[in-house]
């Protein structure tokens, strides 16, 4: 056996996580074993966020400048936004968290922090530690109630931090937009924040579900934020909800055409709709798996 193949065997041995040693059907006898999370707070000191801006400024942003042709529009809308907010925006790639990160604004960048799943991206040590320093992350449990979650965020928005939220949940599996759960509204109404639209169009087709690098090519990714939604007066979670999904799709309308034509279709209720096509789940990968094309200026060698 060469080196190579004993240093690749010893990897697959090694325990990398915290994951359970006990086999799946011996779990219902044994002990319950009580969690006690992973803590984040050193990450958001005043040495982890000096880390974690030259780690995205010196190191994420060559990378996916490198990787992808990488747009970005509508950070204007940001310049007199009083206070923290929460971030949103529709979610189809590992990369909508290092794109969003990488295009804030040096003063919402070194104040803000990532919901990240806790059963994937706080599962094991070294990912826990990474989405931490990298992304000032904090755990949400996907199949639980969410209150330590909530606790975490209201803590956060105290200390002044904002918050990116992703609020389908999961990615999207053929890059259509997901219904919007309701946990990011719910939290908006509760601590009495603004929410901040973000499409990131493109970032399936660059980099979907199952790969870990983006494709060659740099493909186009397009950032867009949008104006700040604030909750009103009485206004139910179902109704900020499905105000916060409408802004994502006019976000995606104005990319498509011009800011003109698709706030007029937004008060005419005719924005067209993310979801995808009716049909087989290979019509929807097909279609949501369309290159996007290059437009705008050309580039520098063209």
């Amino acid at each position: 056996m060469s080196t190579r193949d004993e240093l690749r065997e010893l990897a697959r041995g090694f325990r990398w996580g915290r994951r359970p040693l006990v086999p799946r059907s011996a779990e219902p006898y044994t002990e319950p074993h009580e969690d006690v999370g992973f803590p984040t707070d050193w990450a958001r000191s005043k040495a982890g966020v000096a880390a974690r801006r030259v780690l995205l400024r010196g190191g994420m942003l060559p990378i996916v400048s490198t990787e992808l042709s990488l747009r970005v529009y509508g950070t204007d809308h940001l310049e007199d936004v009083p206070g923290p907010v929460i971030f949103y925006s529709n979610h189809s790639s590992h990369l909508d968290a290092t794109l969003i990160m990488c295009t804030l604004p040096e003063r919402w960048q070194k104040k803000t922090g990532v919901g990240a799943a806790r059963d994937y991206f706080f599962d094991v040590w070294w990912r826990q530690a990474f989405t931490a320093l990298v992304y000032g992350g904090f755990p949400i449990d996907r199949g639980r109630g969410g209150q330590t979650a909530i606790t975490k965020a209201r803590e956060l928005v105290d200390d002044g931090w904002s918050i990116l939220l992703f609020p389908e949940g999961t990615r999207s599996p053929d890059g259509h937009m997901q219904r919007f759960r309701h946990g990011a509204s719910r939290l908006a109404l509760e601590l009495g924040v603004g929410v901040v639209p973000i499409a990131i169009i493109g970032a399936y087709q660059a980099m979907p579900k199952g790969r870990w690098w983006p494709r060659k090519g740099r493909p186009v990714v397009t950032m867009r934020y949008g104006e700040v939604l604030y909750p009103e007066d009485g206004e139910t979670h179902q109704h900020l909800s499905a105000r916060m999904q409408q802004a994502v799709m006019q976000l995606f309308d104005e990319d498509r055409t011009d800011w003109f034509h698709a706030l007029t279709r937004a008060e005419r209720g005719e924005t067209p709709s993310l979801a995808g096509p009716v049909g087989a789940s290979w019509r929807r990968t097909w279609e949501g798996s369309r290159p996007v094309p290059r437009r705008g200026r050309p580039r520098t060698w063209d």
